[in-house]
């Protein structure tokens, strides 16, 4: 067994290797405080394939939190959200940290062990992923790590407890290895972008410890490296087929709408494997190979030497400018908030649906049961890009892109307690050709402010790419398709006009420097500023009402002590008062009571009862009461269902009054004013000052 441990801002980071799960390739046991997560690292057989076929499952065990799995086999299922979203994480760094051309199958697992209250594991299983990898044959360029950045009462603070970040403005993941930032994910609550900055400076700092910590691991268990070495492929062959398809290609691209570009590309292509690909050739099976990396490469360099070179982009913008942007809002009549979001040739619908707080979705995990008022949903159907395939259910795309709108919108959205309705937001996306996930972050602002939805402020998205060969790069605003699949990077920037909501980072080479980011950053501020310009021109702020098809809550308070009485007897009260009026209700223990319907009266029929049944006595009050009790020094009064008052014999009459039954009966209406409420609560009533009172106003008794 093998240990490597520091502490690491305020606990002990261990990671460990050499006793558990030995026949990995590589495998790692992280512990921090109380959570604890294998890491193990596996590779397999050379694929023929023409990507890097890299799989990550990150697991959370619900033993590890001292929890039984609900549902009927008791047993763990398929990935939650969230473990979906840790999967991404991992891989999302460490895809880029492997050679070009390297296609063995490799899979990660990471399985949470231990979880306490505190120490969250996505970062643990993060730091895990890359020292098993590490410590491993493959070819992995790292070492990587990652930590957690928040900013907590104006303090940069490392791997926080969960409690902590409850008080956070500002929350990021960052991987990095020694030399630069590999990737980036959090959201921050309208941050500026040179205080964002500075803790993505600070974490990448940081996490040199963790970097350090895997390479003395590894040099006390790493294993020999494989050898591994591109594919060679005949020099003389490869410039034939350079020259044949390069011109082609350039033509093709020149083509500035994207399905014909895509067209003419692919008739560039098979123009090369016509030539150079001959049927029954012996060869043509390698050829075929040749010509397919040949054109990819080619492809690759013609479109980024373009833009280097001329600062001309595949549909004819320059480094900077942002697509043409159309928007039309409250276009779905039965809808509760819509707007139609199109942003060159992608294009997406969004939907808001408001309901109430007993639609909310329902999360068990390893922390517990939690409740979730706020959700948006990404779908991304074929016929967006023109293409055919199942359609199976959401998969980690759609999941990761719509996390990250969540997450940036969220920021924006008011409380519960002052917008009492649970809102989900559906993105449809109809056409795509790049930044998709940002159309629907602001297609989510605009369908917030036409559903009636009272948003801090409008929040726009923009995704920056990157092409960069040596020293020479260029930075690109609002990047379509193509410019993310050949270019360096993906980095979308969210936010408000004030600052920063929601941050991802994505690149494919070993890193990004200060400069580089730096220019990003700022350049995506000029993008989002204009975007959230075009919005204005929509709509501004939140709709004065909401839609006539949204249910209407209307939130009213009452004593918590008579919480009990609005419930009733097995919860038959409230059932009677939601079934007989035709309304929704949900009461909480502080008291509040929120009732919800399309239809008003029925709201205020459904206020009326419960204000019948709650309300309390009020000193100097005139009530019709009833006689429930009588006794030899008075009677008791019921004022209001439940609640009853002692009228005094002396209370009854000017006169005197000798024996009670001689004025009154039981069943009597009779009226009375309240007098007093003592500190136990008892009432006091009089029925002769409220005869007076009623003579002095001219009212029948």
């Amino acid at each position: 067994m093998y240990v490597v441990e520091k502490d690491f801002h305020g606990k002990k980071l261990r990671i460990e290797s050499g006793r558990i799960a030995k026949q990995a390739g590589g495998s790692a046991l992280v512990t921090y405080g109380e959570s604890v997560v294998l890491v193990t690292a596996c590779y397999g057989a050379l694929k023929d394939v023409d990507f890097f076929p890299l799989t990550v499952d990150y697991i959370e065990k619900t033993y590890a939190a001292g929890k039984i799995p609900g549902g009927f086999f008791r047993r763990e299922g398929k990935q939650s959200e969230k473990e979906t979203l840790v999967s991404r994480l991992i891989d999302r760094p460490c895809r880029p940290l492997f050679p070009e051309g390297f296609h063995r199958e490799v899979q990660v697992v990471a399985t949470v062990l231990s979880a306490d209250d505190e120490n969250d594991t996505d970062v643990l299983a993060m730091c895990g992923a890359s020292a098993a990898l590490t410590i491993s044959e493959l070819p992995f360029e790292g070492p990587m790590s990652g930590v957690r950045v928040a900013r907590i009462n104006g303090k940069l603070v490392i791997n926080p407890t969960r409690s902590s970040l409850a008080h956070a403005d500002l929350n990021f993941i960052v991987a990095g290895t020694a030399d630069a930032t590999v990737m980036v994910e959090g959201g921050a609550q309208e941050v500026p972008e040179a205080e964002v900055l500075e803790a993505l400076f600070f974490a990448q700092e940081q996490l040199q410890v963790v970097n350090e910590m895997q390479r003395e691991l590894k040099s006390k268990i790493g294993k020999p490296t494989m050898e591994f070495a591109p594919t060679e492929y005949d020099q003389a062959l490869v410039s034939k087929m350079t020259a044949f398809v390069t011109p082609k290609l350039k033509e093709a691209i020149k083509l500035r709408e994207k399905m014909a570009r895509r067209d003419a590309v692919g008739a560039a292509k098979q123009a090369l494997m016509a030539e150079f690909v001959k049927e029954g050739d012996a060869n043509a099976a390698v050829a075929a190979k040749v010509a397919a990396k040949v054109f990819e490469d080619t492809h690759y360099n013609v479109v980024r030497d373009m833009a280097l070179d001329e600062g001309v982009r595949l549909d004819g913008r320059d480094t900077k400018t942002v697509r043409p942007i159309s928007i039309e809002v409250g276009w779905l009549p039965r809808t509760h908030g819509s707007a139609l979001f199109t942003r060159g040739e992608t294009q997406s619908i969004v939907v808001s649906t408001l309901g109430t707080e007993a639609e909310a979705q329902r999360i068990d995990n390893l922390l517990g049961e939690a409740s979730k008022t706020f959700m948006l949903h990404y779908n991304f159907p074929p016929f967006s890009v023109g293409e055919t395939k199942p359609m199976r259910g959401p998969g980690r795309r759609e999941i990761g892109h719509g996390a990250l709108a969540e997450r940036a919108v969220r920021a924006v959205m008011p409380e519960i307690k002052e917008f009492p309705y649970v809102v989900r937001i559906v993105s449809e996306i109809t056409e795509s050709n790049g930044s998709s996930s940002m159309a629907t972050v602001c297609g989510a602002s605009l369908s917030l402010m036409d559903a009636g939805v009272p948003i801090k402020a409008p929040v726009a998205g923009v995704a920056m790419g990157l092409i960069k060969t040596g020293e020479k790069y260029v930075v690109l605003t609002d990047i379509l398709g193509d410019e993310d699949h050949l270019g360096d990077m993906d980095f979308k920037v969210c936010g408000t006009e004030k600052g920063i909501t929601a941050l991802q980072m994505d690149i494919k080479i070993k890193g990004l420097s200060r400069e580089i980011l730096d220019k990003a950053m700022l350049q995506a501020r000029d993008g989002r500023l204009h975007i959230l310009g075009e919005m204005a021109k929509s709509i501004t702020t939140a709709r004065n009402e909401l839609s006539r098809y949204a249910p209407k809550i209307v939130t009213i308070k009452i004593n918590p002590e008579k919480i009990r009485d609005i419930i009733g007897p097995g919860g038959k009260t409230i059932r009677s008062i939601t079934e007989s009026c035709g309304v929704k209700m949900e009461v909480q223990d502080d008291g509040t009571v929120n009732i919800a319907s399309n239809d008003s009266t029925k709201v205020q029929n459904a206020i009326a009862i419960i204000e019948s049944l709650t309300q309390e006595a009020v000193v100097g009050k005139l009530y019709r009461g009833i006689v429930k009790r009588i006794v030899d020094f008075g009677a008791f009064v019921e004022i209001i269902p439940g609640t009853d008052g002692l009228v005094h014999v002396s209370q009854i009459s000017d006169s005197r009054v000798a024996n009670v039954r001689d004025v009154l009966s039981e069943g009597d209406e009779v009226w009375v004013k309240c007098l007093e409420i003592d500190r136990q609560g008892k009432i006091r009533l009089s029925m002769k000052e409220a005869a007076a009172e009623m003579k002095e106003q001219g009212l029948a008794s």
